[in-house]
Protein backbone atom coordinates (compact mmCIF):
# COMPACT_ATOMS: atom_id res chain seq x y z
CA UNK A 1 0.00 0.00 0.00
CA UNK A 2 0.94 3.04 -0.90
CA UNK A 3 2.19 5.82 1.96
CA UNK A 4 0.43 8.95 2.04
CA UNK A 5 2.35 12.34 1.96
CA UNK A 6 0.81 14.92 4.54
CA UNK A 7 2.02 18.45 5.03
CA UNK A 8 3.71 19.47 8.02
CA UNK A 9 0.76 20.95 10.25
CA UNK A 10 3.04 21.84 13.17
CA UNK A 11 1.15 25.28 13.14
CA UNK A 12 -2.21 24.39 13.59
CA UNK A 13 -5.29 26.54 13.47
CA UNK A 14 -2.95 29.75 14.03
CA UNK A 15 -0.93 28.44 11.08
CA UNK A 16 -4.08 28.20 8.77
CA UNK A 17 -5.00 31.84 10.19
CA UNK A 18 -1.95 33.66 9.87
CA UNK A 19 0.82 32.03 7.91
CA UNK A 20 0.22 31.40 3.81
CA UNK A 21 -0.25 33.00 0.84
CA UNK A 22 -2.01 35.66 1.98
CA UNK A 23 -0.50 39.07 3.08
CA UNK A 24 -2.56 40.50 6.44
CA UNK A 25 -4.38 42.88 3.43
CA UNK A 26 -6.12 40.25 2.29
CA UNK A 27 -7.61 40.09 6.17
CA UNK A 28 -8.02 43.70 5.79
CA UNK A 29 -9.83 43.39 2.85
CA UNK A 30 -12.17 39.69 4.06
CA UNK A 31 -12.69 42.20 7.58
CA UNK A 32 -13.56 45.10 5.77
CA UNK A 33 -16.38 43.12 3.94
CA UNK A 34 -17.22 41.57 7.31
CA UNK A 35 -17.64 45.38 9.17
CA UNK A 36 -19.24 46.78 6.06
CA UNK A 37 -21.85 43.88 5.79
CA UNK A 38 -22.48 44.32 9.83
CA UNK A 39 -23.08 47.96 9.47
CA UNK A 40 -25.44 47.28 7.06
CA UNK A 41 -27.42 44.61 8.63
CA UNK A 42 -27.67 47.63 11.46
CA UNK A 43 -28.60 50.52 8.95
CA UNK A 44 -31.82 48.01 7.64
CA UNK A 45 -32.74 46.96 11.09
CA UNK A 46 -32.48 50.38 12.24
CA UNK A 47 -34.87 51.56 9.59
CA UNK A 48 -37.99 49.11 10.31
CA UNK A 49 -37.16 49.54 14.35
CA UNK A 50 -37.70 53.57 13.07
CA UNK A 51 -40.36 53.10 10.91
CA UNK A 52 -42.63 51.15 13.68
CA UNK A 53 -43.38 54.87 15.12
CA UNK A 54 -45.33 55.49 11.86
CA UNK A 55 -47.66 52.69 12.64
CA UNK A 56 -48.30 52.89 16.16
CA UNK A 57 -46.74 54.98 19.13
CA UNK A 58 -47.34 52.39 21.50
CA UNK A 59 -44.38 50.20 19.73
CA UNK A 60 -42.48 53.09 19.80
CA UNK A 61 -42.62 53.84 23.48
CA UNK A 62 -42.35 50.60 24.67
CA UNK A 63 -39.57 49.23 23.52
CA UNK A 64 -38.08 48.01 26.19
CA UNK A 65 -37.04 44.95 24.17
CA UNK A 66 -34.07 47.26 22.70
CA UNK A 67 -32.72 48.84 25.37
CA UNK A 68 -31.67 44.98 26.83
CA UNK A 69 -28.14 44.94 27.69
CA UNK A 70 -27.70 42.31 24.89
CA UNK A 71 -29.22 44.80 22.58
CA UNK A 72 -26.81 47.72 23.98
CA UNK A 73 -23.66 45.35 23.19
CA UNK A 74 -24.62 44.95 19.57
CA UNK A 75 -25.05 48.23 19.51
CA UNK A 76 -21.42 48.69 20.65
CA UNK A 77 -20.28 46.02 18.03
CA UNK A 78 -21.70 47.97 15.56
CA UNK A 79 -19.87 50.75 16.89
CA UNK A 80 -16.45 48.49 16.70
CA UNK A 81 -17.27 47.71 13.30
CA UNK A 82 -17.79 51.31 12.51
CA UNK A 83 -14.30 52.91 13.38
CA UNK A 84 -12.60 50.34 11.75
CA UNK A 85 -14.35 50.02 8.86
CA UNK A 86 -14.10 53.89 8.22
CA UNK A 87 -10.46 53.85 9.35
CA UNK A 88 -9.80 51.26 6.82
CA UNK A 89 -12.10 53.06 4.47
CA UNK A 90 -9.75 56.50 4.47
CA UNK A 91 -6.90 54.07 3.94
CA UNK A 92 -7.96 52.54 1.12
CA UNK A 93 -8.96 56.00 -0.16
CA UNK A 94 -5.24 57.40 0.34
CA UNK A 95 -4.36 54.37 -1.25
CA UNK A 96 -6.28 54.57 -4.63
CA UNK A 97 -5.56 58.53 -4.75
CA UNK A 98 -1.94 57.42 -5.10
CA UNK A 99 -0.61 58.86 -1.54
CA UNK A 100 0.40 55.79 -0.04
CA UNK A 101 1.58 53.44 -3.55
CA UNK A 102 5.38 55.10 -3.64
CA UNK A 103 7.19 55.81 -7.00
CA UNK A 104 7.27 53.33 -9.56
CA UNK A 105 10.83 51.26 -9.39
CA UNK A 106 12.58 48.75 -11.66
CA UNK A 107 11.34 45.08 -10.44
CA UNK A 108 14.92 43.66 -9.41
CA UNK A 109 15.01 40.84 -6.74
CA UNK A 110 14.26 41.01 -4.16
CA UNK A 111 11.04 42.47 -4.88
CA UNK A 112 9.82 45.49 -3.09
CA UNK A 113 5.88 45.83 -3.42
CA UNK A 114 3.97 49.07 -2.97
CA UNK A 115 2.14 47.01 -0.01
CA UNK A 116 5.52 48.29 2.14
CA UNK A 117 4.62 51.21 1.50
CA UNK A 118 1.40 51.37 2.62
CA UNK A 119 1.91 49.40 6.35
CA UNK A 120 2.69 52.71 7.76
CA UNK A 121 -0.85 54.38 6.58
CA UNK A 122 -2.04 50.99 8.06
CA UNK A 123 -0.90 51.51 11.19
CA UNK A 124 -1.77 55.55 11.43
CA UNK A 125 -5.09 54.46 10.21
CA UNK A 126 -5.46 51.87 13.06
CA UNK A 127 -4.04 53.70 15.80
CA UNK A 128 -6.65 56.02 15.42
CA UNK A 129 -9.61 53.75 14.69
CA UNK A 130 -8.37 51.88 18.05
CA UNK A 131 -8.39 55.84 19.71
CA UNK A 132 -12.19 56.31 18.89
CA UNK A 133 -12.61 52.69 20.07
CA UNK A 134 -11.30 53.88 23.18
CA UNK A 135 -13.27 56.61 23.82
CA UNK A 136 -16.51 54.70 22.80
CA UNK A 137 -15.77 51.98 24.73
CA UNK A 138 -15.69 54.15 28.03
CA UNK A 139 -18.78 55.50 27.06
CA UNK A 140 -20.60 52.10 26.90
CA UNK A 141 -19.17 51.33 29.82
CA UNK A 142 -20.90 54.81 31.37
CA UNK A 143 -24.13 53.94 29.64
CA UNK A 144 -24.07 50.09 31.38
CA UNK A 145 -23.47 51.34 34.53
CA UNK A 146 -26.13 53.89 33.97
CA UNK A 147 -28.43 51.37 33.02
CA UNK A 148 -28.00 48.41 35.07
CA UNK A 149 -27.10 50.71 38.26
CA UNK A 150 -30.58 52.38 37.99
Amino acid sequence: MAELNRYDNRLGVMGWLFKGRWGFERYLYILHRITGLGILFYFLMHIVVTSLRAFDIYLWTEGEFFHHPVFRFGEFLVFAAFAFHAFNGLRLVFVELGFAVGKPIEPVYPYKTSLTKQRPLFVIMMIFAFILFVFGTYEFIISMGKMIGG
